[in-house]
């Protein structure tokens, strides 16, 4: 029996649901071979101010839960991207990967979920202290949440990549915008399916698909935003968004270059130090036998 088949429509993900740009725009996604393979929106500065409002909406209720509570729902992100993996594995193979590559990227991308799930309750402990001084006190410091973080997520390997950098941000309690390149759009809203299906809730992880020049410089300099992590730039654009950062105080996260071949596998990228790249430290003084 013949069909017609259902082509799927790759929105953004701002605030749990999937909208359209605000501005209409779309962009086709091509194959290595130059067909396109799908038509993805083009988000605007409209819905990255959208995506900020959202993330500012959810952060203290995230970071008001217990670290263990956020590792059951990073957990839960790693469970069904583990039942999807076949989805990306194809979706990746689509843009170029090869069986293997496409088949390693997946499968450590779970597990630097899951990895990355057990520091949300242990977290607090490594890189808090309490630390000695001279006199009659206690003085105690303890990580806290940057708050908004801004992420240029890389697009050469756009799952292991956006893993990489967005788990370590989500597990002391900040909420994430993502910015992710057009031409990998399609594995990006794909894993933005799997975040909605994981319990993770509205706001926490916002994700757009859109030109990185055109965004960084108004997600740099939005004062609603904390951090911003520039993996995903090149080293132009990391200047000017770093410059741009300056003017709200904004803490810059360099991450590695986009131009360089960045190996994503590599154990340097899974460490309870990326964490801390996404954390204040809070030091509170008490006198002791009160």
């Amino acid at each position: 029996m013949s069909r017609l088949a259902v082509n799927k429509t790759y929105k953004l993900y701002v605030n749990g649901a999937f909208p359209r740009s605000e501005s209409g725009r779309v962009v086709s996604v091509s194959d290595p071979k130059g067909n396109v393979i799908a038509r993805v929106a083009h988000a605007s500065r409209k819905d990255l101010r959208d995506a900020v409002k959202a993330a500012i909406g959810a952060q203290a209720s995230w970071a008001a839960r217990t670290g263990y509570n956020r590792g059951q729902i990073l957990y839960r992100i790693a469970e069904v991207l583990e039942d999807r993996a076949e989805t990306f594995v194809g979706a990746l193979k689509t843009l170029g990967h090869s069986q293997r590559s496409a088949t390693n990227e997946t499968q450590a991308a779970i597990d630097r979920l899951v990895w990355y799930a057990g520091w949300c309750d242990k977290f607090s402990q490594f890189s808090g202290n309490v630390n000695p001084v001279s006199g009659p006190f206690f003085n105690i410091s303890a990580p806290e949440p940057t708050g908004v973080v801004g992420l240029l997520a890389p697009g050469v390997h756009p799952l292991l990549g956006m893993v990489s950098r967005l788990a370590p941000a989500l597990v002391p309690g900040n909420t994430t915008v993502a910015v992710t390149p057009t031409d990998h759009a399609t594995v990006a809203i794909d894993f933005a399916e799997v975040v909605h299906a994981s319990d993770v809730p509205a706001g926490v992880i916002n994700i757009l698909t859109g030109d990185h020049e055109e965004l960084a410089p108004w997600l740099a300099r939005h004062a609603g935003v904390n951090a911003i992590d520039l993996s995903g730039a090149d080293r132009e654009l990391r200047r000017v968004a770093g410059e741009l950062a300056s003017a709200t105080v904004m803490r810059v996260i360099p991450g590695p270059p986009a131009e360089d071949k960045v190996d994503w596998l590599a154990a340097a990228h899974q460490s309870p130090y990326i964490i801390e790249k996404f954390t204040e430290t809070k030091t509170v003084w008490h006198p002791k036998g009160q």
